[in-house]
Formats: structure tokens, sequence, C-alpha cells
């Protein structure tokens, strides 16, 4: 993905914790929406329906910066870069209103799998997605 995907995330009370900040694994939810929106949903369902391929997480790596807090309405910043033709390498940040740095940064290593679990080559048309201008 040669440009940065923005996708916004509301902040719910139900997605924090009780010292009103968003708890920890609800980050991953938000990058996993944020990835959907940026390849197009309608391509992730038509290349499971149609041909058996989907995505899946091989490795997370998450850095906390800064807590992100109840009503708030962040900024999902996603960019993606391949990495063979298995894998994909996804940065994600989460930008606060008005932040001056990232709150919360998301490393996440995706690969192609079939039904059947087994690793296949990412195809075409996700990559083609992911180079698009």
């Amino acid at each position: 993905m040669s440009k940065t995907h923005h996708h916004p995330v509301q902040i719910y009370y139900e997605d924090t914790d009780h010292s009103g900040v968003v708890y920890h694994p609800n980050f991953l939810k938000y990058f996993e929406r944020a990835r959907e929106h940026a390849l197009d949903s309608d391509l992730l369902a038509r290349l499971w329906n149609e041909q058996g391929l989907g995505f899946a997480v091989y490795k997370a790596n998450m850095t906390f910066q800064d807590g992100v807090e109840f009503a708030e309405i962040c900024d999902i910043r996603t960019t993606c870069v391949l990495e063979g033709k298995y894998k994909s390498l996804w940065r994600q940040e989460v930008w606060r209103p008005g932040g001056k740095r990232p709150a919360v940064i998301g490393e996440i290593e995706m690969v192609c799998l079939d039904k059947k679990k087994q690793l296949q080559p990412i195809p075409d048309e996700v990559v083609a997605a992911l180079i698009a201008d």
C-alpha cells in the first residue's frame, strides 16, 4: 500500500477498563477493522467465497505510548508492505485527536491461507489493491 489509509474509530465505554482507557486487546479489533476497510470487504468476501482464500495474523507486536480514552474518535493510520509472495506487514497507528505522536503502534504480519489452513500466495487482486495509489 503506497499511501496511508485512514479509518476513524469511536471509543465506546464498553471498550475501556476500570481506569477509563481502552483495554489493550481492543486495539487488535480496531486494527482488524482498519485493514478490512483498507483492502475492501467486498474483495475479501469474494476471495473467501470464490477461491477459499483468507488472511490470518501470523505475528502481532504492539507498543503503547499513550492511553486512549472513552468518547474519543481516533484515526487508525494503516500502511502495508508485501514481504514476499505469502506475507504482508501492516504498520498501524492509533492517533488521538490532536495527538503529537501515535498513542499505539501495531506491526501485524499477515499470511494468506486456504480453507484447509495451508499457506497460499497472496492473490494478484490483493497485490494490486496494496500497491495502488
